[in-house]
C-alpha cells in the first residue's frame, strides 16, 4: 500500500449515526413539497404590489434544456437534440419578462442576476444577447448589478463566451462534477481537465472577476483516491470559490438516475470520508469553508460576507445577496417575497401557455407565517453559520421565537445533545457534528414531521 492510500484509509471514519437520515437540503424554509395551490397568480400581483421603490431584487431565469443529459442531475430540465424547442421557449420567456418587468415597474432595483437550468450555456448567441437587452429593457438595474451564469463547458464557443461577455456576466460558475473518465462515464458526463481550464482561462480572459467550480462526491466509481485527485485537478485552476455537493440519488423523483447502478455507489461511511477528505484538502489550500459545502479565497465577497454574519442560502446555494425578493422567470423557477415563496408551472408547454396569454405562471406557493419566518431563519443560521443566538431569535420574533427558543434548549439537552448545545447566548452545532448540520436543522422542521416527501440522504 502506497503512503497516500495509507493516509487516505486513516482519515476513513467509523459509522456515524445519522449519516443515512433523509433529509432536506433547506435551500428554504418551508420546502418546495409543502407548497400548494392556494397560493396563485393573484396572490402573487398583491406581493408584487407590495414591493417598494428602493427595494432590491434579484432575478434567476431558469432555462429548461440541455443537449446532453447527465444521469446524476435532479434538476427540472429535458434533453433536446434540436434547437426548435428551445426557440418557442426563449419567445414565452420574453413574454414573462415584459409581464413581470411590468408588474414591478418603478418597485425595486435589480441587484443580482443568476443564468441556470438546465443548460443556460447552450443557447445561441443572438439569443443571449436578446435576453440580456430584454431584462434592461423591462427592469431598472443597479450600476454595479452582479450576473452569474452556469456554464457547461461542453457547450461554450468563442461566440458563446463573447455573449455573456456583452451582457455583463461578473461571475462563471463551471459544472466539473469529477475528472475521473470512470466516473465520468457512469454519469454520462464526460469532459476533460483541458476543457475546462480552457474555459476557465477564457472567462477570465473576458473580465470576470469570480470563479466557481462545482464538484461531487458519492458519485459512482468514486474512491477517497479519486475525489483527492479531482480535488488537486480543481485546484491547480485557483477558483475563487468551490462548492462541494453530495450526490442526490432520487431515482424515484427523477428517472433518468436509474441509469447509474446502485451498486457503483459508495455508501454513507465512504461519503462522509469523501467529503472530509476533500474539505481539508480544499482548506489546506487556503480556503476558507463556508456553510455546509462551500469554500472560497479569504478575499471573495463570499468569505467576506460569512466573516460578517451575512452569508445567506438560496435556491442557488450559499450567497452574499442580501435582497429580501428573488424572482424567478421560467418554468419550475422559485420565486422568494417578504410574504412568501411562489413556484412557476413546472412543464415547460403548460408554462408557455400561460405567459404566452399574458398570465403570471404560478402554480403553487406557501405564504409565510411568523411560525415559519422564525423557523426559517434558525435553519438558514444553523445552514450558514453553525449557529444562532437565542437573543436575536427573540428580538426578532418575540413569542413566537421564546416558544422555539424552548424546543432548542429542550433538543440541546436531549440525547441530541451531541448535535446541538448552548454555550452562553448561542446554541451551537458542535464541529464534529458539521456534516449532519442539515439533521439538526431538521429538527427545527414543524412540515417534515406530518409530510410524506423523500429526500436526500444526510450526508
Amino acid at each position: 500500500m502506497s503512503n497516500a492510500a495509507a493516509t487516505i484509509q486513516e482519515t476513513r471514519p467509523t459509522p456515524t449515526p445519522g449519516l443515512g437520515d433523509s433529509v432536506p437540503r433547506y435551500t428554504s424554509y418551508p420546502t418546495a413539497p409543502h407548497f400548494h395551490p392556494g397560493v396563485d397568480a393573484v396572490t402573487v400581483r398583491g406581493w408584487m404590489d407590495a414591493l417598494e421603490g428602493d427595494d432590491e431584487i434579484s432575478l434567476y431565469l431558469h432555462i429548461p434544456y440541455c443537449d446532453r443529459l447527465c444521469w446524476f442531475c435532479a434538476c427540472h430540465t429535458k434533453q433536446t437534440r434540436h434547437y426548435a424547442p428551445v426557440v418557442t421557449f426563449l419567445r414565452s420567456l420574453h413574454r414573462e419578462i415584459e409581464t413581470v418587468g411590468g408588474l414591478v415597474s418603478g418597485r425595486g432595483k435589480v441587484r443580482a442576476v443568476h443564468f441556470g437550468g438546465g443548460s443556460p450555456t447552450m443557447l445561441k448567441p443572438e439569443d443571449i444577447l436578446l435576453l440580456g437587452k430584454a431584462l434592461r429593457d423591462r427592469f431598472d438595474f443597479l450600476d454595479n448589478a452582479s450576473l452569474s451564469v452556469e456554464i457547461d463547458p461542453n457547450d461554450m464557443d468563442e461566440g458563446r463566451l463573447d455573449a455573456f461577455a456583452a451582457i455583463g456576466m461578473t461571475r462563471a460558475s463551471l459544472g466539473v462534477q469529477d475528472f475521473d473518465p470512470k466516473v465520468q462515464k457512469a454519469i454520462n458526463r464526460e469532459q476533460s481537465f483541458a476543457l475546462t481550464k480552457s474555459i476557465v482561462d477564457a472567462v477570465r480572459a473576458r473580465g470576470v472577476t469570480s470563479v466557481n467550480l462545482d464538484l461531487l462526491y458519492g458519485l459512482p466509481h468514486q474512491t477517497c483516491e479519486s475525489v483527492a485527485a479531482t480535488v488537486g485537478q480543481a485546484l491547480t485552476l485557483a477558483p475563487d470559490r468551490l462548492a462541494l455537493f453530495g450526490y442526490a440519488h432520487v431515482p424515484w423523483f427523477k428517472k433518468h438516475q436509474t441509469m447509474i447502478d446502485e451498486a457503483w455507489l459508495p455508501d454513507s461511511t465512504a461519503r462522509l470520508a469523501q467529503s472530509q477528505l476533500a474539505a481539508r484538502t480544499i482548506v489546506g489550500a487556503g480556503y476558507e469553508a463556508l456553510g455546509l459545502d462551500h469554500f472560497a479565497k479569504p478575499q471573495d465577497t463570499l468569505a467576506v460576507a460569512a466573516r460578517g454574519g451575512k452569508i445567506r442560502r438560496n435556491f442557488q446555494g450559499y450567497t452574499e445577496d442580501q435582497c429580501e425578493t428573488l424572482i424567478g422567470l421560467g418554468p419550475s423557477s422559485i420565486s422568494r417575497y417578504r410574504q412568501g415563496y411562489a413556484q412557476n408551472i413546472v412543464a415547460t408547454g403548460e408554462y408557455e401557455r400561460a405567459v404566452d396569454s399574458g398570465q403570471l405562471a404560478i402554480a403553487r406557493g406557501i405564504e409565510l407565517s411568523v411560525d415559519d419566518q422564525a423557523r426559517g431563519w434558525v435553519i438558514e443560521r444553523l445552514m450558514c453559520q453553525f449557529a444562532f443566538s437565542a437573543v436575536d431569535l427573540v428580538e426578532r420574533f418575540g413569542a413566537v421565537g421564546q416558544k422555539l427558543l424552548c424546543e432548542a434548549s429542550r433538543l440541546a439537552i436531549s440525547g441530541a445533545g451531541e448535535l446541538l448545545r448552548l454555550e452562553g447566548e448561542n446554541f451551537v452545532v458542535p464541529a464534529e457534528s458539521h456534516p449532519l448540520v442539515r439533521t439538526v436543522a431538521a429538527k427545527f422542521d414543524r412540515y417534515l414531521r406530518n409530510g410524506n416527501a423523500r429526500h436526500s440522504v444526510a450526508v
